[in-house]
């Protein structure tokens, strides 16, 4: 079978290898889309500090059980599935406590360790979980960005009639308005610097969406809000001007949540942040409930995962789908791999 590696940051190679056996306990899944996500932008830029050289990329993934190791009954052959990136160590505080995306000794696919950019992959059946059979493989590739969303949200306990502040109109952002809302936000004020992406974020629901270069970002919050502002804001650009802002014009006593990853050394104001007696509160990845609550939250019609897909690359131009994501960065959303090109 083919498996794609990033050799170095910029450059691919693909190789032939095994087709994977599973063994007890394992489910092997064929690959058929691969999502590409900020990380793995910041991998093809020598910028992910977690990430050595050569990797197989892929994280963002959906496929089709094609064999079972000894053991696995919970699946079948021809099922959708998607797969929970995270390898974890199970024996740890964080593991042993329910909390195993903050294991002591986290890996994650595509980038600690192998990923599933090839044709076939054999995984713990424990890192599989089943898609519907009516959604399709692009969403299932999906259902990865948006547990993010969905267990960055529940960072906030207190969503239900809440108004909502989000920096940074991306996938993940655009994603997080409509998980708030979801979830029982009243309204949701979003972000950014390019007029395509505050369109986009429109057309999916938020309720106002506003470009930082044209406002103030406090004069926005007040507009929209009222005085009160927002009851919690969440930075999904993750740079020291989107903290800034989020710390400056917060509610004092209110709540910041970071979704991003700063890519950079941050530069806050840690002064302010702590004279408002701000919560300054971090959300890493998901568990397994936030994937459940993700493909439900799609079924029940109520995320739009469509408008976010941008183009789709053939596996075997992994390489110009990064390329293409470069020359586009403003009107890219979300680039699919087709690894299985009919399905």
């Amino acid at each position: 079978m083919l498996q794609q590696v990033m050799t170095e940051p910029g450059k691919i190679i693909f190789r032939e290898i095994e087709t994977p056996v599973p063994g007890p306990g394992q489910v092997l899944v064929r690959i058929k889309r691969i999502g590409v996500c900020g990380s793995d932008i910041h991998v093809y830029y020598g910028e992910h500090k977690g990430t050595g050289y050569p990797v197989t990329q892929g994280h963002e993934v959906s496929g089709q059980v094609a064999g079972l190791g000894e053991g696995v009954t919970q699946f079948r052959v021809g099922q959708k599935v998607t797969i929970e990136p995270q390898v974890v160590c199970g024996k740890c505080y964080p593991c042993r406590h329910g909390k195993y995306n903050l294991c002591e000794h986290l890996r994650v696919m595509g980038f600690q360790t192998t990923g599933t950019a090839s044709e076939y992959f054999a995984v713990d059946a424990e890192r599989v979980t089943a898609l519907p059979d009516a959604m399709t493989y692009d969403e299932g590739a999906m259902i990865e960005p948006l547990a993010v969303t969905v267990h960055a949200a529940k960072r906030f306990a207190e969503l239900d009639g809440a108004k909502v502040a989000i920096l940074g109109c991306g996938p993940i952002g655009i994603l997080l308005a409509q998980t708030v809302k979801a979830l029982g936000a009243a309204s949701v004020l979003i972000t950014d610097i390019s007029d395509y992406r505050l369109r986009l974020a429109k057309e999916c629901g938020a309720d106002f969406a506003v470009n930082t270069r044209e406002k103030d970002f406090g004069e926005a919050l007040l507009e929209c809000f009222g005085p009160d502002k927002a009851d919690v804001i969440y930075d999904c650009a993750g740079n020291d001007i989107t903290m800034a802002q989020a710390i400056r014009y917060a509610r004092k006593g209110s709540k910041i949540v970071l979704v991003a990853v700063f890519a950079k050394e941050a530069h806050i104001d840690l002064f302010t942040l702590n004279d408002h007696e701000l919560d300054l509160d971090t959300t890493m990845m998901y568990r397994h409930e936030d994937y459940v609550d993700a493909i439900r939250l799609v079924e029940e019609g109520k995320i739009r995962l469509r408008p976010l897909m941008s183009r789709h690359f053939a596996f075997t131009d992994y390489l110009k789908a990064y390329q293409y994501i470069e020359a586009n960065r403003e009107t890219t959303m979300k680039v699919l791999i087709d690894v299985d090109p009919d399905a």
